[in-house]
């Protein structure tokens, strides 16, 4: 990319962050339609767990991000990891108990599930884009 011109590259960045942004709208319009199609608002309890997700990474990873990758690390390093799991297990989780107690129906379920994975992908563009340029909030 060192051989382009200047504003073709500031064009191609714009672009992949908007498509980010697109990303991460649509998982936000899938969720608020899981429960609004369906008039039950029990699924937005996995909002919960998608603030809750990225806090033990703010917190313990700090800004070595290359060893979280790694099998060895400190206490802290494995408690961000553990924490880390544990809320995306629950984002999982969540609207699988909500269908299986009754709460919810087949489509708010599939949607929220849906939307989790927009939200994954919009994370692992993101991480792809700030290992190229100067996107990374490290």
């Amino acid at each position: 990319m060192a051989d382009m011109p200047g504003y073709f590259r500031t064009c191609f960045h714009t672009g992949r962050l908007a498509c980010l942004a697109m990303l991460v709208s649509g998982g936000i319009v899938l969720q608020i339609l899981a429960c609004a199609l369906y008039n039950n608002w029990w699924p937005m309890l996995t909002v919960i767990m998608y603030v809750t997700l990225p806090m033990p990474l703010m917190f313990f990873a700090g800004s070595d991000t290359s060893s979280f990758y790694t099998e060895s690390g400190s206490g802290w390093l494995n408690a961000t990891k553990f924490l880390t799991g544990a809320s995306t297990v629950g984002s999982i989780a969540i609207p699988i108990i909500l269908k299986h107690a009754g709460v919810i129906g087949w489509g708010a379920m599939a949607l929220v599930l849906s939307s989790f994975f927009v939200f994954v992908l919009s994370i692992l563009c993101y991480l792809g884009m700030s290992e190229d340029d100067g996107y990374s909030m490290f």
